[in-house]
């Protein structure tokens, strides 16, 4: 396919209409919704039909709390394949991936998480009354028509819906998922310190892009800065913050009627909060709903959690999913894996990339298990749901560690490292930084760690292919 610009743009394309994304991963124990990747349809002029593959989410799930809070014991079983001494793990509150760039006319707001350059004149902004969590998302490459919306609205499970722009376009040359919304309605959706930042929706309000805390971050976005948004017309807009949406995958959110200068169609996307009681059945009614050419997106994956083995911490944020007793990865297999991300040590981050040459870091986890023939999502979130939680004290080479390095979402993973085992790990850190071997970090941003089940990570990558 091609681009604004008639140049070519690797993305999925839809064959026989939209993809859904999310699939049930059943094993024993209680079932979650969990927020897994959106595929949005890039709906910009001729790109009409196209499915972009857009990752993200927050996985929920349980480990043992020596990986919370405390020192960790690493088992002594984790002979390493590569001859590395053994190190004593990290575990202080030094961040895993460094901080932000800031413009040089920029502020923090004080009194919120979220980092945000405040407008140098306020535009007026509803208030945050509540937050809904965003399951579903309409989304076709034409306006949808109002007695739609009017439509949805009226099923029983629908419990609250808005109107958007969702499209594909350029900020500072690099692809973005990016939403146009009125900042008043729409804060409602987002992850709760990013709704709650007055000053994150006046900036959006008053012209300005928002982007997510990790394209900011690795991206180097200067915050107060200016970015180029380029749809099938371009615009200058100043960065006003860097703050999680709440749909996985969502890089940057701007006004509808910037969103509409830039070339989106008006209207052409739903995002609907619905009733988790029979959530099958509300998916079913909003299908039989929309036109020809628009697909249902589901925005949360319906996962059974196993429990059998874990003890300890419980709670929101945690990497892993299934039953504790799931078959791990063979040996030949993760040792076939480990040689090959130990192959890319040295090799740059870029942020997005995935091989070979370079890497963001779930573009290292994905390629080097890819070398086994294993098949993985494509984000650190996603990953997350490869398999279950296991506890520090039992880590082997080849279980993944995950991070929480976003305080505009505490629970959202974004960051993940291959442990190699005598408490060191491989990551791909951030840009301006090489592939790097390091002693694995058990601090305050660690989020739990994983032992890959080749199945399960194919359902997972299957369903947000």
């Amino acid at each position: 396919m091609t681009d604004f610009y008639g140049m070519v743009n690797s993305v999925h394309l839809a064959d026989g209409g939209v993809r859904r994304i999310a699939r049930a991963i059943r094993r024993r124990g209680p079932r979650r919704l969990l927020p897994v990747g959106v595929a949005v349809l890039a709906a910009l002029g001729m790109l009409a039909g196209v499915l972009v593959a857009v990752l993200s989410g927050t996985p929920r799930s349980q480990l043992d709390s020596a990986g919370a809070a405390r020192v960790p014991r690493v088992s002594s079983a984790d002979a390493s394949l590569f001859g590395l001494p053994r190190v004593r793990p990290v575990t202080g509150d030094s961040p895993v991936v460094p901080e932000l760039t800031l413009g040089t006319n920029a502020r923090l707001m004080a009194g919120s998480p979220v980092p945000a350059a405040g407008p140098v004149t306020p535009p007026s902004v509803a208030p945050l009354r509540r937050t809904v969590q965003a399951d579903l998302l309409i989304v076709a490459p034409f306006s949808l028509p109002a007695k739609l919306l009017a439509g949805v609205r009226r099923l029983p499970g629908v419990t609250d819906t808005e109107k958007i722009e969702a499209v594909r376009m350029r900020i500072n040359g690099t692809y973005a998922a990016v939403l146009g919304v009125d900042p008043s309605v729409f804060r409602s959706f987002a992850a709760r310190p990013t709704g709650a930042s007055n000053a994150l929706w006046q900036g959006v309000a008053g012209g300005g892009i928002a982007v997510s805390y990790t394209m900011g971050k690795l991206d180097r976005l200067p915050l107060g800065g200016t970015v180029v948004a380029a749809g099938r017309t371009s615009r200058r807009l100043r960065v006003v913050a860097f703050g999680t949406m709440g749909i996985g995958g969502v890089n940057a959110v701007v006004s509808d009627s910037v969103a509409r200068s830039l070339g989106a169609p008006a209207g052409n996307a739903i995002v609907i909060s619905v009733r988790s009681g029979d959530f099958t059945a509300d998916v079913s009614a909003v299908q039989r709903m929309v036109p020809r050419g628009a697909g249902v997106e589901q925005l949360v994956s319906l996962v059974t959690v196993g429990t059998s083995g874990l003890s300890g911490l419980s709670g929101q944020g945690m990497a892993g999913a299934g039953a504790a007793s799931a078959s791990a990865v063979p040996g030949t297999q993760l040792d076939t894996m480990l040689r090959a991300a130990m192959s890319r040590e040295g090799m740059p981050y870029v942020w997005g990339a995935a091989g070979p040459t370079s890497f963001d870091c779930s573009g290292l986890v994905q390629w080097s298990f890819a070398q086994a023939g294993i098949v993985m999502p494509r984000v650190a979130a996603d990953q997350a749901l490869a398999g279950p939680a296991v506890p520090v004290s039992q880590l082997q080479p080849g279980d993944l560690l995950f991070y929480h390095t976003d305080p505009t979402a505490p629970t959202y993973i974004s960051h993940v490292a291959i442990y190699l085992g005598n408490g060191w790990m491989i990551q791909a850190p951030e840009p301006g930084q090489d592939v790097e071997v390091v002693p694995a970090d058990f601090g305050n941003e660690f989020a739990g760690a994983i032992r890959v089940n080749a199945a399960q990570a194919a359902a997972v990558a299957a369903g947000v292919a």
